[in-house]
């Protein structure tokens, strides 16, 4: 299977896990319970296979109208791969494109973990004090207030790591629920006043190793933020396989989207 297509079929595995879908032709909604914009969007129902443009406006009306029901704003993360031509279609029944990063990848053979430097340490959060410090952390570095995710007891369902330095948080990643094999990492922060130590790339080498290695992962997928943590994500081994689209209605959040 093409990698493109793999990456987009997985994600949309994982997301129903603990969202509720509306599919409508070759595009599906995914709505959390939980309202925070970030956790709900929508996806390519079909990944790798041609779509219809006929079907297009009855379809995004379908996913419009029950996002609106939920005071809910869409957006949607594609693989232009997988699905070409779907985000310029989008794009021409109103949605916004907002960027086209590379989506970088990994396997476990390919991965590389920094030492730690002193005073540093890792570990993956287990219990829900961890979370809370965790997600405080997501809070400070995004600067989004409630930012962050419930405990997952089962690593298969994603998780977080949390890196201390003289046992103060400062940095997390967590990785997605795993489908197929494949998981994102995502949600890399770092505290204001721990930037620029590298930390932010351990918290991602150490998240991209507890889904391989706790969560039976075999692919991990990224998207990179701007040209520094590009760099960043490329030395811990992490390659450009393909390319991923950012949308949004206008309004909402599409300054977020990146």
């Amino acid at each position: 299977m093409e990698i493109g297509v793999r990456i987009a079929a997985a994600q949309l595995t994982g997301s129903a896990r603990s969202k509720r879908q509306v599919i409508a032709g070759p595009l599906v909604g995914l709505l959390h319970d939980d309202d925070a914009w970030y956790l709900s969007g929508m996806l390519a129902a079909e990944p790798g296979q041609p779509f219809d443009p006929d079907e297009l406006p009855w379809a995004l009306d379908i996913i419009r109208q029950a996002f609106s029901a939920e005071g809910r704003w869409l957006s949607a993360e594609l693989v232009d791969e997988a699905n070409p031509g779907l985000a310029d279609a989008l794009e021409a029944n109103g949605m916004t494109i907002v960027s086209h990063p590379p989506l970088l990848v990994v396997d476990p053979d390919g991965l590389t973990i920094p030492e730690l430097p002193a005073g540093v340490t890792t570990e993956v959060v287990k219990s829900e004090e961890q979370q809370t410090e965790a997600n405080a952390v997501s809070a400070e570095a995004f600067e989004v207030g409630g930012a962050g995710f419930a405990l997952k007891p089962d690593p298969v369902d994603g998780g977080c790591v949390l890196i201390r330095v003289d046992g103060v948080p400062v940095a997390s990643a967590f990785w997605t629920a795993v489908g197929d094999g494949v998981t994102e990492v995502a949600g890399v922060g770092t505290v204001h006043s721990h930037r620029r130590r590298g930390l932010g790339g351990l918290a991602t080498a150490y998240a991209t190793q507890q889904a391989f290695e706790l969560a039976g992962a075999t692919l991990a997928w990224l998207t990179p933020g701007d040209d520094g943590a590009d760099r960043v994500y490329r030395r811990l081994g992490y390659e450009p396989k393909a390319t991923a689209v950012h949308l949004g209605d206008p309004g909402g959040h599409l300054a977020d989207l990146r």
